[in-house]
């Protein structure tokens, strides 16, 4: 699994060398014709959401995080380009944001305690989870953990950047 990780960072760190115009830029459907008001989540104060559009659509760390089509994305723009992103490399505030934040959340997450953050644990597996310190709680996340991005994996840069 070292393997699988040491892969994962070294094309993450490829991402980011190579020049946005070279990137795959996927369209996720996200069209906005102004910037959107962006509202800050109460229980993970670093992470801002959009609550006027039909997405899962946050803002932390100047950059953009969609969760759509069982995946995350990010861009630096509220309209894109978005670039795919792994489960590993998104920073953990993003990942507390309680599920009431999501607008379009899955149908299987409607049976999960919505003042909670997503069971990414769930969703990703227990190899991920152990690998994130991440343990799923069906309790309000704490403030103090919330607000820590260094904690776990990721830095909000999207694309490897420490």
């Amino acid at each position: 699994m070292r393997a699988l990780i040491a892969a994962t960072l070294t094309v993450l760190a490829c991402l980011a060398a190579v020049p946005s115009s070279a990137q795959v830029h996927i369209d996720i459907g996200i069209h906005l014709p102004a910037p959107p008001p962006l509202v800050v989540v109460p229980e993970v104060r670093a992470v801002q959401y959009v609550p006027t559009v039909s997405a899962n659509l946050f803002f932390y760390g100047n950059q953009y995080w969609v969760y759509a089509n069982n995946g995350w994305y990010v861009s630096r723009g509220y309209n894109g380009p978005w670039v795919v992103v792994a489960p590993q490399v998104v920073p953990r505030p993003v990942l507390l944001v309680p599920v009431s934040y999501y607008r379009v959340p899955p149908g299987h997450w409607k049976q999960w305690q919505r003042k909670s953050p997503p069971r990414w644990g769930h969703e990703w597996g227990p190899d991920w989870a152990h690998k994130r310190s991440w343990e799923d709680h069906d309790d309000h996340p704490g403030k103090g953990q919330a607000d820590h991005p260094g904690k776990g994996h990721g830095s909000g840069k999207g694309k490897g950047g420490h």
